[in-house]
């Protein structure tokens, strides 16, 4: 029976060990996020049907009944959870083969290259990497994390980062930059390629707004983007198997992302639930955090729709000022304003510290409206 390994270490070197031997007994892996407190590193792995917990010292049997892998079964992935509760992403090996090598043609590197992985392994961006090396014969170099100066001076010609961090190194310093995650800045570097594509499509599969080589792009009904092609995952795998196929009978994959294509290029308005409806108009919070970043007493920014009596969701803006400033509402008002209608303006702002984020970057907005209900 093929089961499903659990990796739970916290050095990359270790990792990459434990999950050659996992791959050559046959077995599937699942990679712990070393960020996650006991409990749920615990409700993640009955959840997703582990069979056995690999630590730095054994590899320990796990009690139940649960489902065999199938045959070419390699990698479940957590997905980020910024809607709810994660999903367990099944890929095979020759969904990760396929992945691979699009990503390397899309770039025209290969063996010549040498990849950075610094990015979080239990997570598609960063686990990418390793595979990518792995199958065009590139040189690795793997990082336990993300450390500016151990980064900027790698050899390392090739890296995926996040937004968050690329503004903490010199970009300059390597031959290309996969850019995933959160919205990009809007003055990118030429080196730097911005990508999109989700857990369930093995990371990205659009480079730069096309899709790389044999991936197709279609926009479905109310405007969602799909994708096709040989790197989408083979199911979810999770406890009470109420998941549904995000992939229809055509082998289309339906990512709830909203976006449009023009002259071949796709662009992506956001995910269909974070679309705001204020007084009946529709309003993109992702727009609306590019345009507040643009304030020069603003450091971060997040947008989402509360619940209102008057407007049935009122844009609502959480705000990272800049040390010793606290712009106010109709000041945050009048700058979107100049750019966007005066609808998609926020309504309430709320300052924060700091926002909650995926390991990827991405805005977790649920974790934002739920504390007003508090």
């Amino acid at each position: 029976m093929r089961e499903l390994v659990a990796i739970d270490v916290d050095r990359s070197a270790a990792v990459l060990a434990i999950l050659k031997r996992v791959w050559d007994d046959g077995n599937a892996a699942l990679i712990i996020d070393q960020r996650l407190p006991p409990p749920a590193k615990s409700d993640l792995v009955n959840q997703l049907g582990v069979h056995r917990v690999a630590t730095s010292g054994d590899i320990h049997d796990l009690p139940g009944t649960q489902e065999p892998m199938r045959d070419d079964d390699a990698l479940v992935l957590a997905t980020s959870g910024t809607s709810g509760s994660p999903k367990g992403v099944v890929h095979t090996h020759a969904s990760l083969r396929a992945a691979s090598l699009a990503t390397s043609a899309a770039l025209g590197c290969g063996a010549e290259s040498h990849w950075l992985a610094c990015l979080p392994l239990a997570h598609i961006g960063g686990f990418g990497v390793i595979t990518r090396a792995w199958h065009t014969g590139s040189r690795l170099t793997v990082l336990d994390g993300f450390d500016a100066e151990v980064v900027g001076n790698s050899e390392a010609t090739h890296v995926s980062l996040v937004s968050t961090v690329l503004q903490r190194i010199n970009p300059a310093r390597f031959s290309r930059i996969l850019l995933g995650g959160a919205t990009p800045p809007s003055d990118l570097p030429a080196n730097v390629t911005t990508t999109y594509g989700l857990t369930e499509s093995c990371g990205g599969v659009v480079y730069n707004r096309q899709p790389i080589p044999g991936v197709e792009v279609a926009i479905g009904d109310e405007g969602e983007v799909l994708l096709r092609g040989p790197m989408l995952m083979s199911r979810y795998r999770n406890a009470n198997g109420s998941v549904a196929h995000p992939i229809d009978a055509d082998g289309w994959l339906h990512t709830n992302d909203i976006g449009a294509i023009s002259d071949g290029l796709l662009s992506v308005s956001g995910r269909r639930g974070d679309l705001i409806i204020t007084g009946g108009e529709n309003v993109w919070p992702d727009v609306v955090e590019e345009r507040l970043r643009t304030h020069p007493d603003i450091d971060d920014c997040a947008v989402a729709g509360v619940a209102d009596a008057e407007w049935g969701q009122a844009v609502t803006a959480w705000v990272v000022a800049r040390p010793g400033t606290k712009p106010a509402l109709e000041e945050l008002r009048d700058h979107v304003s100049e750019t966007l209608p005066r609808f998609a303006a926020p309504r309430r702002v709320i300052y924060v510290e700091s926002l909650p984020r995926t390991a990827l970057g991405k805005i977790v907005r649920v974790a934002l409206v739920s504390t007003l209900a508090d």
